[in-house]
């Protein structure tokens, strides 16, 4: 993926506008003769493992079509749940019912394209959501991928220290995700000259369950005292990670990164467990990609362009609009500032009883 030189500084400037409600999309007086608020939006949503599909990303996005477009705008939603063909057939059935844009992550970036290009040719514009797709994509609305790599990487050498003596087992994503590449590419340009890498190892489909298959090799080759740290691409694979290591007896958990913020993640965070997640708002993101898409489909060039300040390119497409919204390293001494002043969790959720007295050890009450 390329994206222009000034990716940082020009996503900052996007969220900026749609954190505060400077971008403005209009009214149904103001839109397009043919595409007024009474829209439909199609949005597409690749696995129930990630917690944050359903219990962030799709209800903030539903709630915002409404809000932009005087709770006239729809949304039609399925979730492919890990199947490349499923979701191949979900679009193609939106495509069918003449939903007027689709919001996409796609289960498999190369596979989806077909089914993209007929949306393209149906007059559907599609824009990808969190993951980039092949095909002729409209626009896409991500985080910083390779500066999320670099986040998680930076914080296992700044927790370890700069010693090529520290040995690290890297677990990635899926390689049909292309963000996994470029989380993983931006880990690797803060950790392959500061510390030794011994294993590295893919995880199909983000399943935490070949995440433990693999770790349990990890283990068995390397031994636990072998095992300085470990790179865990999400949260998900994190858990596994940890289990294992529990499981095989290891006295103190070494740091272990991970993504998404998941509840677990920060109660493991909290007990000490888990070393890191990367933080992504969610609300920033999806409420930009509700933004895009009612901007797109009402044909307000205007509004979409301040949305959508950055360029990246695909495999197919050069040039996709885009907005790249910055990560943010979650651990112990920023929960408080980071998911529960966004009100993605409450102090009541994270502190169950379990936890209460790790809570209490981080005033976090």
């Amino acid at each position: 993926m390329r994206r222009t030189a000034t990716v940082l500084a020009a996503s900052a400037a996007a969220v900026s506008l749609a954190a505060c409600g400077v971008v403005d999309v209009g009214d149904s007086a103001e839109a397009s003769p043919t595409k007024g608020d009474d829209i439909t939006v199609g949005v597409l949503f690749p696995d129930k493992d990630a917690q944050r599909w359903e219990q962030f990303d799709y209800p903030i996005i539903k709630k915002k079509i409404a809000e932009l477009t005087n709770n006239k705008g729809v949304t039609k939603y399925a979730n492919a749940e890990k199947d490349p063909e499923t979701q191949i057939t979900q679009l193609e059935q939106m495509v069918a019912d003449k939903v007027d844009i689709i919001i996409i992550s796609a289960v498999d970036s190369k596979s989806i394209a077909s089914a993209v290009q007929t949306a393209d040719e149906a007059g559907i514009p599609v824009i990808a959501y969190d993951r980039l797709a092949e095909g002729p994509i409209d626009g896409y609305v991500s985080f910083d991928n390779e500066l999320v790599g670099q986040v998680q990487g930076r914080a296992l050498v700044e927790e370890l220290g700069n010693s090529a003596a520290n040995k690290i087992v890297m677990m990635n994503g899926s390689v049909s995700d292309p963000n996994a590449a470029m989380f993983r590419d931006g880990a690797l340009s803060e950790l392959q000259d500061s510390v030794t890498i011994s294993e590295t190892y893919d995880t199909t489909d983000w399943d935490p369950k070949v995440a433990k298959v693999n770790m349990q090799k990890a283990v068995s080759k390397l031994g636990l005292d072998n095992i300085d740290a470990v790179y865990a691409a999400n949260d998900g694979i994190a858990g596994a990670v940890i289990d294992v290591l529990k499981t095989a007896g290891v006295s103190k958990v070494p740091p272990v990164t991970g993504q998404d913020a998941d509840l677990d993640a920060v109660q493991r965070i909290v007990a000490g467990d888990q070393y890191m997640t990367v933080y992504k708002s969610f609300p920033l993101e999806a409420n930009a990609a509700a933004e895009m898409a009612v901007a797109k489909v009402q044909a307000r060039s205007i509004e979409f362009d301040a949305l959508a300040k950055d360029s990246v390119d695909s495999p197919t497409t050069k040039n996709i609009p885009s907005q790249l919204v910055p990560p943010v390293a979650l651990t112990k001494d920023n929960i408080k500032d980071t998911v529960i002043d966004d009100e993605i969790y409450t102090v009541k959720e994270i502190c169950t009883s379990d936890y209460k007295a790790d809570c209490n050890a981080l005033k976090l009450n």
